[in-house]
């Protein structure tokens, strides 16, 4: 794989990232370990976190995901320096009173707080990549489909998130930023102001991006491209739904396996991934998938790897088999009919996991 660069950054990236959400919750320590192992050995360079890992987030695993890489970096001599590291501060708590005291509010010195206390878990001097999770002000996200203005309430402006992620940068803490779950207004206000006032610059958003949930392409995709922003996207797999191992009929939502996030957890079930409407279209696109002669995840993961705005997509595994399997589907490509069939179905189904 060839690197590419991300934003104006000096950052230089493999185009498939590990994602470590799973990472002590559905994974454990040794299995984590022998992921990272893997990963690196097949020559990705490029992993993500946050601090609120892993998911679904609570009190018990609230940066757990982050003090698991840490203790594989410290068993890992060099592993370090063979990687790009992202992790993500959380934005305003929404519910989760873990989190700084369940604050509405996200400071300066929250921003700040939150970097060190990454740093730390992770055993590491610098964070190569820092974004904030979600927006600091209130946006339709993670399933909302609708911004509403009366809704807004005071918030730590654009402004000073940029001064103090751009004196972490100063401070050497952290390389680049990036933003995650961001509209086109947001990013344009992150860059204007950057410019203007000579700040750290954005490099990256990390939005979703899937079969069942092309939202990205309605707008934020020319904001990118236009402001030199790179993208990468996450849940390219829509959270297992475009594996095919939710495709066997039940009477209602998906007749998951065990194991599976949607099956497993019930704020998941909840939230856009577990809409009767996103299995319905997922199945759709599985179908015609083996009717190509490829599995639903080659398909899906193809789909993703090949698209013009797309740097780097971030993959989730449970195992080194999983992480195998997301690999080996780089240098799939879809024809050009397989293309048409897909732009059909979302024509008739839209983005019911937006």
């Amino acid at each position: 794989m060839n690197h590419v660069q991300l934003g104006q950054s000096d950052l230089h990236v493999t185009p498939i990232c590990l994602g470590t959400m799973t990472f002590g919750e559905q994974v454990d320590e040794a299995t984590t370990f022998s992921i990272l192992d893997r990963a690196l050995e097949r020559g990705i360079n490029f992993i993500d976190t946050a601090e609120m890992y892993s998911v679904p987030s609570r009190a018990e695993t609230y940066g757990a995901t982050e003090t698991i890489i840490g203790n594989w970096f410290s068993k890992r001599p060099g592993a370090r320096q063979k990687l790009v590291l992202a992790s993500k501060l959380a934005g305003p708590a929404r519910g989760m009173n873990w989190l700084r005291n369940g604050s509405a509010h996200v400071t300066q010195q929250d921003i700040v707080d939150s970097c060190h206390a990454s740093l730390k878990r992770l055993q590491t001097d610098v964070i190569d990549l820092y974004q904030i999770h979600w927006p600091v002000r209130h946006v339709p996200s993670f399933g909302a489909v609708y911004f509403d203005p009366a809704k807004d309430m005071p918030v730590t402006p654009i402004l000073a998130q940029l001064q103090a992620l751009d004196g972490l940068v100063k401070a050497g803490k952290i390389r680049a930023i990036g933003l995650s779950n961001e509209t086109p207004y947001g990013v344009h206000e992150f860059v204007r102001l950057a410019e203007q006032h000579g700040l750290a610059r954005i490099a990256t958003v990390q939005n979703p991006y899937c079969l069942v949930n092309r939202t990205f392409e309605n707008g934020l995709d020319e904001t990118l491209h236009r402001l030199g922003v790179s993208s990468i996207p996450y849940s390219p797999l829509g959270f297992g739904l475009l594996t095919g191992k939710y495709d066997v009929s039940g009477t209602e939502g998906p007749n998951a396996p065990a194991q599976g996030r949607i099956a497993k957890f019930e704020t998941v079930r909840k939230q856009r991934w577990g809409r009767v409407e996103s299995l319905a279209a997922a199945r759709l696109y599985n179908a015609l998938a083996r009717a190509n002669g490829l599995t639903p995840t080659q398909m899906a993961l193809a789909f993703c790897y090949t698209r013009w705005h797309v740097a780097s997509t971030i993959i989730g595994v449970t195992s080194v088999a999983q992480l195998d399997e997301d690999l080996d589907a780089w240098g799939t490509t879809l024809s050009a009919e397989v293309l048409a069939e897909i732009d059909k179905i979302r024509w008739a189904h839209r983005d019911p996991a937006q």
